[in-house]
């Protein structure tokens, strides 16, 4: 009794925290998807004059659409920053002390994330829909809309239609427009007037119907060829007007109209599940019934020969002639009129036959577009909610396993981690509607890819694995790169132990001895054999034997109270007992790089660097150990005889 109040207090913490992130998390990464999608949108917004409650109308509706694709990266970031400040503030561990396993930890919130998951499709298939059609009429009706006007100076504005107006100067105070020129092409190119005006003042009137123009001190020229008669026509062809204030009213349409949404019904993203369905089933009659017609037609077209008559003609003479002699001997008995028909004839039936086959061919393709469109919008519905679900087991173990918290390290594993998801989906979607995929394969790739990274992060963190331990990587590369540890050993303050140096410098000459012998009887700078290391392997006892030895003597002269000793021993290096006589540890791992050629050599070589560097090292063990021998004798020994 008392572990399940524990385990339900545990629950209702995890669940308090996670919530609290997600709300968080969800309305940050939503923002960022309206803002992206705002700037995507904002030729069609700016300059156009909207009301407050036409671009309120237009965000809601967007954030609509936006919310499947805000919840997984929510569900992700969430997750990650819950389960690293647990793991940094060590909670998971005494609850894992407590006896209690990852798996049952991440229980509650994969509660929530199932309900986010299953509520993220509803949301898909009842909301989105509507959303979408609402949000499609209005980015329609925006783009229809006439822009408000803001003429520049010094070049010609063709917003309004039929007019083409051109501003010399602009007096921002005021709102007068000096040194004006307009183009009017209203009536039609043979109606085209000019007008010239010193000043002019461009408003628009109360219905938003019309533009009020009043022109100050002008002239006007109109074009009268189309007006008068021919005999006019030449000492008449324009008629010229002056004036000193004249008002036009020009036709334009400031206000926002909404175009009617159910124009958009048959698109697949403003249609339910039900509906996708039904209209999958409508495409395919529709498809079949269209391949049907064509094979009839082909049928009977082509297979029974319903050419034109000078075709046909000419091929049955040609035919009657084959059955006697080859086809270029049939056509060479043609005459040149013969000749001349059947060549027209036949590149003009080709000609027919491929722009209807290009026709057939768009109507076709138009159709099984339309029906991958269907098909992948059903299928989205499904992946999108899933992601939901497989970013929680993508980003719960992640925050176990790195233990960071905060919204530094989470906030940018998440991004790449999205950017990955990212990048399969759009490529999946847009084979899939290419058609070079099939659909199921393109839309459901994303959650194929990230299904088993999700799992594998899940036993990872279960058996509390390293696998975002950075030393463990570097300590692995360097053992493979053969990067050399150095040592970092400092003068001790206290010394407990005062070194034997008597028998120090016996065990020094003892090593050094027995390194020049090994040094001698390995032939370390030789050229190593390839069969020996790969195939006849023997392992290398001496080498551990000095390494140890080595790291004993180190161990006793590090309470030595010279500097110069302590700087020597960290000029000792570090022998590697292995790395220079086999590349694995097991007999067949060997015989299998070395049958495999590039892979062997490549092995071998390394092995023979080491040997070289194992030389080296001797060399330089037995150098320093001759230094700390003389200064042993010379210093320490002849300081303690003056004592």
């Amino acid at each position: 009794m008392e572990l399940m109040r524990i385990i339900k207090k545990m629950d209702a913490y995890i669940l308090k925290n996670y919530l609290l992130l997600f709300a968080g998390t969800f309305f940050i990464c939503l923002f960022i998807f309206i803002m992206q999608f705002i700037w995507q949108y904002i030729d069609d917004l700016v300059g156009k004059g909207l009301s407050w409650d036409v671009l309120a109308e237009f965000l809601f509706y967007a954030s609509l659409t936006l919310v499947p694709m805000s919840l997984p990266l929510a569900v992700l970031l969430a997750s990650l920053i819950s389960f690293g400040n647990m793991g940094e503030k060590l909670e998971l561990l005494s609850m894992k002390a407590a006896g209690i396993p990852l798996i049952r930890i991440l229980c509650p919130i994969f509660v929530v994330s199932l309900f986010i998951c299953v509520a993220s499709f509803f949301f898909q298939d009842r909301v989105q829909p509507q959303a979408t059609r609402q949000l499609a009429t209005l980015l329609w009706s925006m783009r229809q809309k006439s822009p408000e006007l803001d003429i520049p100076e010094g070049i010609f504005y063709s917003d309004i239609p039929g007019y083409s107006i051109f501003v010399q100067r602009k007096d921002k105070e005021t709102g007068m427009l000096h040194g004006v020129m307009i183009y009017s092409t209203q009536g039609g190119y043979d109606k085209m007037e000019i007008v010239m005006a010193d000043s002019a003042r461009l408003q628009g009137t109360e219905d938003q119907k019309h533009l009020k123009l009043t022109l100050y001190n002008g002239e006007r020229f109109r074009n009268m060829d189309s007006q008068t008669g021919n005999m006019l026509k030449a000492s008449i062809p324009y008629m010229r007007e002056t004036f000193h204030t004249e008002v036009d009213m020009i036709p334009f349409d400031a206000s926002f109209n909404m175009m009617d949404a159910n124009l958009f019904n048959g698109d697949a993203k403003t249609k339910e599940f039900t509906k996708i369905l039904s209209g999958i089933d409508s495409l395919n009659i529709v498809s079949d019934s269209i391949g049907r017609h064509y094979l009839k037609i082909a049928k009977g077209q082509y297979l029974k020969g319903t050419f034109p008559k000078e075709v046909q003609d000419s091929a049955a003479l040609m035919a009657r002639a084959q059955e006697q002699e080859p086809l270029d001997s049939t056509y060479m008995h043609l005459n040149p009129t013969q000749r001349k028909t059947a060549i027209k004839s036949a590149l003009a039936n080709a000609q027919s036959t491929q722009a209807e086959f290009e026709f057939r061919g768009m109507t076709t393709g138009s159709t099984n577009s339309t029906l991958r469109r269907h098909h992948m919008e059903a299928r989205k519905k499904f992946t999108h909610s899933l992601a939901c679900l497989i970013f929680f087991f993508i980003g719960a173990p992640l925050g176990a396993i790195i233990r960071k918290g905060g919204l530094g390290v989470p906030v940018v594993v998440s991004v790449i981690v999205f950017i990955f998801y990212y990048i399969i989906n759009a490529a999946g979607e847009k084979m899939a509607k290419s058609g070079e995929w099939a659909v199921w394969f393109g839309i459901w790739l994303s959650t194929m890819v990230l299904t088993p990274i999700g799992l594998f992060l899940i036993n990872r963190a279960n058996k509390d694995s390293v696998v975002f331990n950075i030393e463990g990587y570097q300590n692995f590369f360097k053992r493979l790169l053969g990067i050399r540890t150095k040592r970092k050993l400092n003068k001790k303050e206290i010394i407990i132990h005062v070194p034997d140096y008597p028998q120090l410098i016996l065990d020094i000459e003892a090593l050094a001895e027995d390194c020049r012998q090994y040094s001698n009887r390995k032939r370390l700078l030789n050229i190593p054999s390839y069969y020996a290391i790969f195939f006849r392997f023997h392992e290398d006892h001496v080498v551990r034997e000095l390494k140890e030895r080595v790291e004993k003597l180190v161990e006793q002269l590090h309470n030595s109270r010279d500097v110069a000793i302590i700087g020597a021993l960290n000029e000792m290096p570090i022998l590697y007992t292995e790395a220079h006589t086999r590349p694995f540890n097991t007999r067949r791992k060997n015989m299998i790089a070395g049958i495999c050629l590039p892979v062997g050599i490549l092995l071998w070589l390394r092995i023979w660097r080491f040997r070289l560097r194992l030389y080296q090292d001797i060399s330089q063990i037995q150098k320093l150990g001759q230094f700390i021998t003389e200064r042993i004798n010379k210093q320490i020994y002849g300081q303690g005889n003056q004592a």
